[in-house]
């Protein structure tokens, strides 16, 4: 279990016997998972998951996980556990579960990963601002689940191994970079959104770039669009 840090200022919300959060005060913690819990961890799997609200998710901790959160909604206080088993571990952070709110509402996480731990990740994001800077990390896959909110991701990795990621649209918007220098290959299927793809050319059924079939690492990106609309871009 990580070990957490929660600074109270003075919260105000309170639940009504017929389940509405009303805001308040914003509450704020500090979780982090110390990079000594996934010293045998081979690979980690990162599950996250928000409901509503502003996801920033990028490398550079210096432990394995550091996060912040914000929130004025208590129940909305985000569960964080990693378990560790042999040579894999998994990190979960949930938001916590809540009534129907009224009022204000603020849900600000800001999270960083290490960057040297292999990671198959997950990202489930609700409604809201969604940014997963994910170029620094050693990623083996991802999967990215939208909302109705938007995403810009950043894949612009140098991997050492192929890596596979997907993305499955919502109702919202996303923008995913991609590298010009590392052979890249996606598919795209739509919903009833639009899927635009630029700096990449068109092959058959799928979109390729100049560094594709030369050798080296590949990243293999399948998109499935839902009612919002997804721009590709290589960079």
């Amino acid at each position: 279990m990580a070990n957490g840090v929660m600074l109270l200022a003075g919260c105000t919300v309170h639940t009504g016997g017929d389940g509405v959060s009303v805001s308040g005060e914003t509450e704020r913690s500090t979780q982090i998972v110390a990079r000594e819990k996934v010293a045998k961890a081979e690979m980690v799997q990162a599950e996250f998951g928000m409901g509503a609200g502003t996801l920033k998710l990028r490398g550079g901790a210096k432990e394995f996980f550091e996060g912040e959160f914000a929130y004025n909604v208590p129940s909305w206080k985000p569960q964080v556990r990693y378990e560790g088993t042999g040579f894999r571990g998994r990190l979960t952070v949930q938001q916590g579960s809540g009534g129907t709110q009224i009022g204000n509402m603020r849900n600000d996480w800001v999270m960083k990963l290490a960057n040297d731990i292999p990671l198959d990740l997950v990202v489930r994001c609700g409604a809201g601002e969604n940014e997963l800077d994910l170029h620094e990390l050693t990623l083996r896959s991802a999967e990215v689940h939208l909302g109705a909110g938007k995403v810009d991701m950043d894949l612009r990795l140098a991997p050492k191994k192929d890596v596979d990621v997907k993305i499955e649209g919502g109702v919202g918007e996303a923008k995913v970079r991609v590298p010009a220098s590392v052979a890249v290959v996606a598919e795209a299927s739509g919903g009833l959104g639009d899927i635009e793809v630029h700096g990449l050319k068109k092959d058959g059924n799928r979109w390729v770039n100049d560094a594709y079939g030369k050798g080296g690492p590949t990243i293999r990106l399948t998109v499935k669009g839902g009612i919002g609309s997804i721009r590709i871009e290589a960079e």
